[in-house]
């Protein structure tokens, strides 16, 4: 198969799924994992799982970093940056467009009715790739105990990120209590500060502002927001309630919920702030991954990398089920979300071959026709 068509190949599958993935990153990559690994077959499962590992270390939106890794197994450096872009331009689109609505008419249009079907539809999908995940993950006894203990830990309130380096570090005790000897060797995320005027915002200090976010940002979404509420709203370029509204643009909307940065930026300078918005809080990303890709292999012939690795993509495991919990216990509310949560994960494990598409797509046809009843 030649370069371009597998460009062409790649554009319009993260295209699609920028079009299509709601619920977070989890959802995300479990997508991703269904049509790259099972359908597709561009990399086996396990170096699928080294890569959400290896993703979850860095700064930065994890599902966008994803699709800019699977990207580049595919088609080299010219295939992540055509990853990333699809994949990240249908939800700038469609932000975009919310952003000018709430800006000529101080609202937001009502979608609730799809939404309110398409989250316990997602959640099956979340299932069925922890399900799949988990069997390449667990090796062994004991990190089928790690995993347990990050759920756990999760689920106990501790930090997503403190949770995943917690693991990797028992990961890599384990490896030298078994051993008793080796070296060390660590790779350190590259991290950057801007410092920017707060007495004047203009399209440059915005870009400035996001970049700096994208560079040193972990965690979910959640965390972006209380991290602009220090930078933006504390700054008085923001008032707390276009922050609150952004944040519910970021769930209503498909793709990776940095994509809010595009409604921020408007809010704050138009399409010019936007634009500077987006490109700010992407960038790095980009820069992150196309580093960090061809380490990946040498990382896993790396007895000890190795071990860090192992942990780590359990933990990832783990903390996609504990996403799937807490997603659940926000959204099965009443018996109509629960029908659909059953119904799609019935149709998730039948029908293996099924795009998740129609999942999502059932998902919110169901929750616009069930919220009449």
């Amino acid at each position: 198969m030649s370069q371009n068509t597998k460009l062409k190949e790649i554009a319009k599958l993260f295209f699609k799924l920028g079009s299509i993935a709601f619920g977070g990153p989890a959802a995300h990559i479990a997508m991703m994992e269904d049509e790259v690994v099972k359908k597709r077959k561009w990399m086996t499962q396990e170096h699928f799982l080294d890569l959400v590992g290896a993703t979850n270390l860095i700064p930065g939106p994890n599902s966008t970093e994803m699709t800019m890794h699977c990207g580049h197994e595919r088609a080299g450096w010219k295939g992540l940056f055509v990853a990333g872009i699809c994949f990240i331009f249908p939800a700038v689109v469609i932000t975009s467009v919310f952003a000018w609505l709430y800006q000529q008419y101080g609202q937001l249009p009502d979608v609730e009715p799809f939404i309110y079907g398409i989250k316990p539809a997602v959640i099956s999908i979340i299932v069925m790739a922890a399900f799949r995940l988990g069997k390449k993950a667990i090796k062994t006894t004991e990190l089928a105990i790690l995993g347990i203990i990050t759920l756990a830990a999760c689920l106990l309130g501790i930090n997503e990120i403190i949770a995943l380096f917690g693991c990797g570090t028992l990961g890599l005790a384990l490896y030298f209590f078994k051993k008793q000897t080796g070296t060390l060797k660590s790779i350190i995320p590259l991290l950057f500060f801007q410092v920017v005027d707060p007495s004047k915002i203009g399209t440059l200090k915005i870009f400035l502002t996001f970049l700096k976010v994208g560079a040193i940002l972990y965690g979910s979404g959640y965390v972006l927001f209380a991290f602009l509420d220090t930078e933006l709203v504390a700054n008085g370029w923001l008032t707390r309630q276009a922050l609150i509204d952004a944040v519910a643009v970021g769930q209503i909307t498909p793709g990776p919920v940095l994509s809010t940065a595009t409604f921020i930026g408007w809010q704050m300078n138009g399409i010019s702030g936007a634009i500077a918005a987006t490109l700010g809080i992407f960038l790095p990303s980009f820069l992150f991954v196309l580093l960090l890709n061809p380490l990946i292999p040498k990382m896993r012939k790396s007895k000890i990398i190795g071990a860090i690795l192992d942990a780590v993509n359990v933990a990832a495991v783990a903390l996609i089920v504990a996403v799937c919990v807490e997603m659940a216990k926000d959204t099965l509310t009443d018996w109509r979300t629960i029908v659909i949560a059953l119904i799609s994960l019935i149709v998730v494990f039948a029908f293996k071959k099924l795009n998740s598409a129609f999942i999502v797509l059932g998902g919110a046809i169901a929750g616009y026709i069930l919220t009449f009843i």
